[in-house]
């Protein structure tokens, strides 16, 4: 009697059988994780796959090291107010199910709030609250459920992991049967009729069928395993052709050996998933490498100030060391592990952790990297280095990010769905047609159809030359979320700019005080108040001021659209709009003005002289040409005269907007219209992520916005009109690739049908059409590249 097999886990019940709920388990841990799912609502977990858990025993003893608060300081990457977030490696993850169910850990206990599963790096990110929960018992339960994490300290910074070769055993695999399969078949091929070879020809097919079996059962279990999960969720995707195919070679020939009816498709059988397996080991490989390539994580232009002996200077975050000492201004993210030594830090933590309630430190205490500072200036001192990739993670973080493309079909989904009826159809009609005409063809009618018309050159389309795209920006400087905000970039019809920060410079300004004179005291005030603030006019403003004394502020406030609030010695000042600081006489020149009162005594404005960046002028001539143009802007009228003359005489212009005016805005215009808003990334943070895309443009500080879907340095601002050229060109090579894919499979298809082509020649010619997509996308991707040079 076979062994009955685990109702969680699926191994065989060798020793003792444990009953409950009707069910069988090998083991009581098994029956553990079953009643946890149960009572949890996760039973759903054994309908996404069979079997998809592994046997936990999980040694409680294993993991007393985790009590210790000095290793758990090092494997955490956030521990703030009760709230720790951690990244975990997971060895045993490999399925949809795996994903599914470890994506609701916070179903399993009530102190996990956020789970997410990085699939490919095979990692989980947790954030979990520490009132009753440790990282020790969150470890254990993932241990209780079949989910281990692997733990190292010695190399947990290096994040190594092992390389997943399973492809290439698989690929071993089928070539080794392949191989010998083909000598097997070698007397039925040339019909010899030696006696020896005739004799033991039922032997050498036997042979063929046991070298088949690893193939099918082994190598090509991928393709019936997304099939079946394809079919599962209602969905045909492009394993499913493949898999139907391969299951027939197997069937029909398993049929002609047993009846002797003749030697079967083992050959074609084994050679197709070789030849299967080996353009998919081209395409991870070819596609890993693209992946390398295009990773803006290295081009990420987050830029920090770093405070020297000789005053301050702005530096990409990779130069930041340990023992630097950083200057944090209002709204700017934190991006490193630090201390804080001068000031007092309100940290938001909710880019990390989800929530928004926010944590005062003082001097001498410890922040975390992601937090971003909402009262004041501070000093701190770096402790350890961070990879960029964390704030990349930060910046695509689904607690806080509006994901925009939810509702975005791409083309390949459009496409390949209908391929794949396209495909089942005409092999169906085709064999149903050979079966009346001569049903010896059938069979290899059937199989070639479905190899030779496999939809791989379409899905590979996309990702190769979107991902080359991808790179292609980045070198150039346009560092965006992922591919699909390049498909959204091509169907853009309005774009809609903020004014100061974005399209004018705050470099070159020409800045004149009217007014009272201030006294050095009051500068000294003025000066520390516009530290504190990231605004592109307060920093052209700050670094114009003479005095070098920083008085400490007692109290800071920044409010977005009208100025900035602060006291000190019990004095205090006002820094912004006209009618925020209290002027009644609002000068009607048209000039962009910053006021100044303190102690409630209206001082002065500093009038600003707008230099707009080089190329704008030429930059909206060019895209009036493609699309509808628009200013929503925060500062009065002063420079509209100056706006029309370089914009489309029906461009939209608003002034006086505050940020919810700017997000309302946006939100009207994408009633009939696909949006692109380009803004500073801080007053306009509502607006970029209610945008069809928002664009934030960089001017060498740190303007790290979650809310935006790329991040442009403002010195490339003028190239903006050929990035959404090159967008709607990669969607035209897309478009093409299909066409080329199509014209292969017409072809290709027409000899299938007609019976002159063999499985093992379809599957051989598959990889060399997905090389072909490959090499197409690749080549006109980097020729259009060259226009940015």
């Amino acid at each position: 009697m076979l062994d009955e097999a685990c109702y969680h886990c699926g191994d065989p019940c060798e020793r003792g059988l444990v009953h409950f709920d009707d069910k069988i388990f090998c083991c009581h841990g098994c029956k553990t994780v079953y009643e946890i799912f149960s009572d949890n609502g996760l039973s759903y977990f054994y309908e996404l796959e069979a079997k998809a858990g592994s046997t936990p025993n999980p040694v409680k003893q294993k993991y007393d090291f985790l009590d210790n608060p000095e290793i758990i300081s090092q494997l955490v990457e956030f521990d703030e107010e009760g709230v720790q977030v951690v990244n975990l490696s997971i060895p045993n993850i490999h399925c949809s199910s795996c994903i599914w169910l470890l994506e609701n850990l916070n179903k399993l206990h009530r102190s996990i709030s956020v789970s997410q599963v990085n699939f490919p790096a095979k990692t989980i990110r947790v954030t979990y609250k520490t009132d009753g929960f440790t990282l020790k018992t969150l470890v254990l339960l993932l241990a209780s459920i079949g989910y281990e994490p692997y733990l190292s300290l010695e190399n947990y910074n290096q994040k190594n992991t092992k390389e997943d070769r399973s492809i290439l055993y698989k690929l071993g695999v089928a070539g080794f049967a392949f191989g010998n399969v083909m000598l097997f078949s070698f007397p039925e091929y040339f019909e010899v009729e030696e006696f020896w070879l005739e004799q033991y020809k039922v032997v050498f097919r036997w042979l063929m069928f046991a070298f088949s079996l690893p193939v099918v059962f082994y190598a090509a279990q991928d393709y019936f395993k997304s099939a079946y999960k394809g079919l599962r969720s209602k969905m045909l995707n492009i394993d499913v052709p493949i898999a139907l195919g391969i299951l027939v070679l197997f069937l029909r020939s398993s049929v002609d050996i047993i009846w002797d009816l003749g030697s079967g498709f083992f050959d074609s059988l084994t050679g197709l998933v070789f030849f299967l397996l080996l353009g998919k080991f081209f395409q991870q490989k070819t596609y890993a490498f693209l992946s390398f390539e295009r990773d803006y994580k290295s081009y990420f232009p987050i830029a920090v100030t770093r405070l020297t002996n000789d005053g301050e200077e702005n530096i990409q975050i990779y130069n930041i060391r340990k023992g630097d000492r950083l200057l944090i201004r209002n709204q700017e993210i934190l991006p490193v592990d630090c201390v804080l030594v001068k000031g007092t830090a309100e940290i938001d933590y909710s880019f990390v952790t989800g929530e928004s309630k926010p944590v005062i430190r003082e001097e001498g205490e410890r922040l975390f990297a992601g937090g971003k500072q909402l009262s004041g200036v501070l000093e701190v001192e770096v402790q350890k280095s961070v990879s960029q990739s964390y704030l990349t993670q930060l910046w695509g973080n689904s607690v806080f990010s509006k994901d925009k493309a939810s509702n975005f079909q791409t083309l390949t989904d459009s496409i390949g769905r209908r391929f794949t009826w396209a495909v089942l159809t005409i092999a169906t009609v085709a064999t149903t047609y050979w079966l009346i005409v001569e049903p010896s063809l059938a069979m290899n009618v059937f199989t070639a159809v479905l190899i030779i018309a496999c939809p791989c050159a379409i899905a590979l389309a996309a990702p190769f030359t979107l991902g080359n795209m991808l790179r292609i920006f980045g070198k150039h400087k346009l560092y965006l979320k992922n591919t699909n905000v390049i498909e959204r970039l091509a169907k853009i019809d309005t774009a809609i700019f903020d004014k100061t920060g974005t399209i004018t410079t705050t470099q070159q300004d020409a800045i004149f005080y009217e007014g009272a004179e201030l006294t050095d005291e009051e500068k000294n005030m003025l000066k520390t108040t516009l530290r504190a603030s990231s605004h592109p006019l307060s920093r052209s403003l700050y670094s114009i001021l003479k005095s070098n004394d920083i008085v400490t502020l007692d109290e800071f406030h920044e409010y977005e659209g009208q100025g900035l609030e602060a006291k000190a010695n019990e004095h205090t000042i006002k820094v912004g709009s006209a009618t925020y600081v209290g002027e009644v006489k609002v000068s009607q020149e048209l000039n962009t003005s910053v006021y100044v009162s303190t102690d409630e005594r209206i001082k002065g404005r500093f009038v600003f002289k707008n230099q707009y960046r080089e190329g704008v002028n030429e930059m909206f001539q060019e895209l009036q040409q493609t699309m509808d143009l628009g200013i929503l802007s925060g500062d009065n009228d002063g420079e509209k005269i100056r706006l029309q003359k370089i914009l489309p005489t029906n461009a939209k212009i608003a002034f006086n907007q505050k940020p919810e005016d700017k997000l309302n805005y946006i939100r009207d215009l994408q009633q009939s219209h696909e949006v692109l808003m380009v803004g500073d990334g801080l007053n306009d943070a509502g607006a970029l992520a209610q945008s069809n895309v928002g664009i934030a443009v960089s001017e060498n500080i740190n303007v790290f916005s979650p809310a935006c879907d790329g991040i442009l340095d403002a010195s490339t601002l003028k190239r903006l009109p050929l990035f959404m050229e090159l967008s709607r060109k990669s969607i035209k090579i897309i478009k093409l690739s299909f066409l080329l894919s199509l014209c292969y499979n017409i072809v290709g298809l027409y000899f299938a049908v007609t019976g002159q082509l063999q499985p093992v020649i379809a599957a051989i010619l598959m990889p060399l059409s997905s090389i072909s997509v490959v090499a197409f996308t690749t080549l006109c991707v980097n020729i259009l590249g060259r226009k940015l040079k």
